[in-house]
């Protein structure tokens, strides 16, 4: 059977809780209807979302991690219960709970595949007693646990309030008595041929030891052992289901009792409890996987994050999907700062193909994202800014099948996101416009950026257009960089200072002596 959760199963009215996951700001939000986001392709975001999750998909935590929060107090509510779940018995109580709760869902489900009655009941209780015991356990061990962030706290006075009601208290009592009731049930076959007689047991004599006596005289040494499996079936045959109700008939008020028990308590599942079960799977998987990419080397910090400044900052910053991959494969992760001061608003990000210029745009859509989800995010220290829509423009293949051009594609995406964007946006654009001229994508370059100056978006422009860096006192220019030694080499490292389009060709040239002067002592007689 499917079990609905019981929302009508609440302690006193005296004591509320709503949510582990959503602070008051934020309650009665759908989540469930969050689909993915646009930008969580081109920030690698989907790749994150799926390993945290791998694993928990019986808890469908993917809306979660598209339902940004609007309001800071939310994300403050969910910093302080991350703290708390970093205290490592408080992760060991609500790891035991869950995998109890799992055990209680997979016994639902067994049961909702078995065909006779008393063996579904028998499941549904046992589904019960797990249920009862994982709570009870789970309510003794958060009080006594210390705990810090008010999302616990009124958690726990829950739990408290939950766990002393009549309707809970009947309902463990009720499900240990009958337990023990069936237990108790004792009863002996007699088979004849193809007749099986079911009797109550009446003291018989257990002949199986007479036996054994008898033979122990015979015994020579430690017998070996011949251990094979047998194949042994949830289900039950006809043959097993016809004896059980023969059984159900000898000892009939205890299973007329477990009748009316599997009747009444149908509903039995808290619906907070239920929820609780759910949501606080999203810290615990976030935990989890913060864990393993700590255990490299690498920092994670609570952000302070603001919904006023746009003065950002992080220090040793990365992108979180290249680090786990980078991790897996033992490879080092190299780190970045960046900062904006007032006027400042637009990084725009130059340099060699392939010296992490899309990995640091990324890297600070990834750490905004992952703020507005209340997470802690890569790095040392960041200050972030609570943004209301976050934008992507990166570059498309062209669809054939589209009778637009590609550049014609490009205006139209990013006339859409101009449109729909706020001084309260953020925007992260990844060399658009490289299908058209050098002149016009300039030209037409210039003009979304006084744009996006305009509506005073926090940007991330990655070009190859050097002009754009210096365009307004709001730009400002940042430049992946090479081996001083070996220009070849990326270092991988993004530095403010402004952009010189000449200064990676004079040091291939440097390299390989093919600057003015060398070539001109060369050819000099």
């Amino acid at each position: 059977m499917t079990q609905t959760p019981n929302s009508s199963c609440k302690p006193p009215h005296s004591v509320s809780f709503n949510s582990i996951l959503f602070d008051g700001s934020e309650i009665g939000r759908d989540v469930d209807r969050h689909e993915t986001p646009e930008f969580f392709t081109d920030l690698n975001l989907d790749q994150v979302v799926a390993v945290v999750t791998a694993g928990r998909e019986e808890y469908n935590l993917d809306p979660f991690f598209y339902a940004p929060l609007r309001h800071l107090e939310a994300i403050h509510y969910r910093h302080d219960i991350l703290r708390d779940l970093e205290n490592p018995a408080l992760f060991q109580y609500i790891r035991s709970f869950a995998e109890k709760m799992h055990r209680m869902r997979s016994h639902l489900a067994q049961a909702e595949k078995l065909d006779y009655k008393y063996q579904k009941q028998s499941w549904f209780l046992d589904a019960v007693e797990i249920y009862c015991d994982a709570v009870n356990q789970l309510g003794s061990s958060l009080a006594v646990t210390d705990l810090r962030s008010r999302g616990f706290m009124e958690f726990r006075d829950y739990l408290a309030y939950y766990t002393e009601s009549d309707d809970f208290v009947s309902l463990c009592a009720q499900t240990q008595k009958l337990k023990s009731d069936l237990s108790a049930i004792r009863y002996s076959l007699h088979i004849e041929g193809r007749r099986i007689e079911v009797r109550k047991y009446d003291s018989e004599p257990d002949y199986s030891a007479e036996v054994l006596q008898t033979f122990a005289k015979f015994n020579q040494g430690r017998a070996k052992k011949y251990s094979f499996d047998l194949y042994s079936s949830a289900d039950m045959n006809h043959v097993e289901a016809a004896i059980l109700d023969l059984v159900a008939q000898l000892y009939r008020e205890i299973f007329l009792s477990l009748d009316a028990y599997y009747d009444r308590h149908r509903g039995y599942l808290n619906g907070t409890i239920a929820r609780f079960d759910r949501e606080v799977q999203f810290y615990m998987a976030w935990l989890e996987y913060l864990d393993r990419i700590k255990r490299a080397g690498l920092s994670f910090c609570y952000p302070a994050v603001t919904d006023q400044s746009k003065e950002v900052y992080g220090r040793d910053v990365y992108d979180l999907a290249l680090a786990n991959t980078l991790v897996c494969n033992n490879m080092p992760v190299v780190t970045n700062d960046f900062y904006l001061k007032d006027p400042e608003r637009i990084f725009v990000v130059s340099g060699p193909n392939q010296g992490g210029k899309t990995t640091f745009a990324r890297a600070f859509g990834q750490l905004h994202y992952l703020a507005s989800i209340g997470c802690p995010v890569p790095g040392r220290e960041a200050r972030l800014f609570l943004f209301d829509k976050l934008f992507t423009h990166f570059e498309r293949e062209e669809d054939i099948h589209n009778l637009s051009g590609k550049l014609e594609d490009d205006l139209v995406r990013i006339h859409g996101i101009l449109e729909s964007a706020t001084d309260h946006s953020v925007l992260i654009m990844n060399e658009s416009f490289l299908s058209t001229t050098l002149s016009d994508a300039l030209f037409l370059s210039k003009e979304i950026m006084q744009q996006i100056i305009e509506r005073d978006l926090l940007c991330v422009s990655v070009t190859f257009l050097d002009e754009l860096a210096s365009l307004s006192e709001t730009t400002v220019s940042v430049v992946s960089t090479v081996d001083s030694k070996d220009p070849a080499l990326r270092t991988f490292k993004i530095v403010r200072r402004p952009a010189d389009g000449l200064a990676y060709a004079v040091a291939i040239a440097e390299k390989y002596r093919l600057t003015y002067n060398h070539v001109k002592r060369r050819i000099t007689p």
